[in-house]
């Protein structure tokens, strides 16, 4: 009996996390399926070679050949992996150097999967009108940039080898629908086991600590101290993840409306550095370029970003007010 009673607080928590969790997936959801059939639709159109022939004159600027903007395009409309095995095809009789491997992989871990994950962002304040910008145009002032440093200073002139080559992969519409439930089934295990991770180490004073040491960074930056955690789960696992925090942040009140776009802004530019940083190096891609110059470039962007008087007017979007007011009967009545 006492053992029954022992265990009735943590299925109590562990009830309380599964809906905190459904309630967030749920929400993504409804912004992601529709917009991965439409993307999917898209493409079964031709729209990747199409805005592969518009992003090609772009392409010389930053000292690429004009075949690569295909790469780019497949990346932009769906997500690295698809412009990794596409980067294979394009290039397997194009000699590249380092520098400009390096900077086709800088396009593609800014410039991705921007149906999706602005669909994502727009759900939590951002508009498209910006996501589109500062994610399309800013994969490529960075491009610029880089070219212009390698150029000028001769650094990675010499030839790239790739360090591996991916299978090819089964294209029919069955294989696609199959990936996809996967994706989505494991969406949800991460946002289920970043909650848990969240209350765990709130519960054990983590969560002070980890403030305290982005508070210099965060306040360099304009955001408030209290997305730090999710600013550290949108940079190491992914913009999706930490959007989906951020909903149920602001959900509660505790984020800002300033704090929500500037905090996804900075993930726009700078996120999932682990996995999307090691699967460009497949392709041969320096580090100074994917992810240093990355990183540093969101810093000064955000930064800016967060200096311009627009971002004071910025409002939480009007499907939030609905679901805080039921947070705030809810806790008012455990209260």
């Amino acid at each position: 009996m006492s053992e029954r009673r022992s265990l009735t607080p943590l299925f109590g928590t562990v009830g309380s996390l599964l809906r905190e969790a459904a309630k967030v997936y749920w929400t993504l959801l409804k912004v992601m399926v529709p917009a991965l059939l439409i993307v999917k639709a898209l493409e079964m159109l031709g729209m990747t070679e199409l805005l592969s022939q518009w992003l090609s004159p772009l392409m010389s600027p930053l000292g690429l050949p004009e075949p690569l903007s295909v790469v780019w395009a497949a990346t932009l409309l769906t997500n690295i992996y698809t412009g990794l095995v596409i980067f294979f095809e394009v290039t397997r009789d194009t000699p590249l150097t380092v520098a400009q491997v390096t900077i086709l992989g800088t396009l593609m871990a800014v410039g991705h999967s921007l149906p999706i994950e602005g669909a994502v962002a727009r759900l939590a304040g951002v508009p498209w009108w910006l996501t589109i910008v500062l994610r399309g145009g800013g994969a490529w002032l960075l491009g610029w940039l880089l070219h212009l440093s390698y150029s000028w200073g001769g650094w990675l002139q010499h030839a790239n080898q790739v360090v591996w080559e991916p299978s090819v992969q089964d294209a029919t519409l069955t294989a696609w629908l199959q990936g996809q439930v996967v994706t989505l089934a494991t969406i949800f295990v991460v946002i289920f086991a970043l909650m848990s991770l969240l209350r765990l180490l709130g519960w054990l004073g983590v969560e002070r600590l980890i403030h305290k040491l982005l508070y210099p960074l965060l306040r360099l930056l304009g955001i408030g101290p209290a997305a730090a955690n999710i600013t550290v789960i949108g940079i190491t696992l992914g913009l999706t993840f930490g959007a989906g925090l951020l909903l149920r942040e602001a959900r509660s009140g505790r984020l800002t409306p300033r704090d929500i776009v500037l905090t996804l802004c900075f993930l726009g530019l700078c996120h999932s550095l682990i996995e999307d940083t090691l699967l460009i190096m497949l392709m041969g891609a320096d580090l100074s370029g994917l992810l240093w110059a990355r990183l540093a470039f969101a810093l000064v962007i955000i930064a800016v970003l967060a200096r311009l008087p627009w971002l004071s007017r910025a409002e939480l979007p009007s499907w939030m007010f609905a679901s805080r007011a039921v947070a705030e009967r809810e806790a008012s009545r455990e209260g």
